[in-house]
């Protein structure tokens, strides 16, 4: 057995890889992705795909993946009416939502609430909604892996860290600059899903020992400043909070 190890390729895509070798990639938005170097072609067969949700950066190529592989998908319903009306065969999706754990290839996954939404295009031009999720991966016997999913936060994260127990996460506080021309919209986005602050409290909340911002893809963002600024604001007034380690799209953390 060797340290689980966390790959991360930017916005919220990650490649974790347990203590015993299994590789599951978690929204794995590549080949579209400006900041990743990386592409889908590139990488090895994963034993498992996680997908949050049917957001363009976070479905991203999933469905690239599930051809060239034929690794297992897990993901939530219109994920899944997505994936199957693109051909991929149904009994390569394993649908699930909040509190249903699942186990594949070995690899325990505990889906648990996310505050978003989720809606997809169809191939005949109607749209799919579903419940978009966050994971835990248990990635070793004491490495318990929280995938955020997008969600913005909400007080129950204090019941999901005392029923789960994540000890590393990654915490979306920004927005990635790059790619928000793809949907244009009226006004501007003020905030991602967190602020900055709200992700420090929930990093809080989690119980993390060891968190990673993300969804952006420029690590120099004013976010991850202002995220370390209020960690440290609660470490002074005597709160336990999480060690913040920022990695750069194509970077890996051993977890030790």
């Amino acid at each position: 057995m060797t340290n689980p190890t966390v790959r991360f390729f930017g916005v919220a895509a990650y490649e974790l890889i347990s203590s015993t070798g299994q590789r599951i990639l978690v929204d794995p938005f590549l080949d579209e992705n400006p900041g990743s170097s990386i592409k889908s072609d590139q990488l090895e067969s994963p034993d498992l795909i996680l997908v949050s949700h049917a957001a363009v950066d976070h479905l991203g190529d999933t469905e690239t993946l599930a051809r060239r592989t034929g690794a297992p998908i897990v993901c939530g319903g219109e994920v899944k009416a997505y994936l199957a009306a693109k051909g991929i065969p149904a009994n390569q999706i394993r649908a699930t939502t909040w509190g249903i754990a699942i186990e594949i290839n070995g690899i325990h996954i505990q889906p648990v609430e996310c505050h978003h939404w989720s809606q997809i295009l169809m191939p005949d031009g109607t749209l799919a909604s579903g419940v978009p999720m966050a994971f835990i991966v248990t990635l070793a016997p004491t490495v318990r892996f929280y995938h955020y999913g997008d969600t913005a936060i909400f007080s129950d994260l204090k019941l999901q860290a005392h029923l789960y127990r994540p000890t590393v996460g990654c915490i979306g506080i920004a927005n990635p600059l790059e790619i928000l021309h793809r949907s244009p919209m009226p006004g501007r986005m003020v905030s991602a899903e967190m602020s900055p602050r709200e992700g420090a409290l929930a990093a809080e909340w989690l119980g993390l020992e060891k968190v990673l911002p993300c969804h952006y893809i420029d690590p120099n963002c004013p976010e991850i400043e202002e995220f370390h600024a209020h960690l440290a604001q609660a470490k002074a007034g005597g709160s336990k909070v999480p060690e913040s380690i920022v990695l750069k799209p194509g970077e890996s953390l051993e977890i030790v």
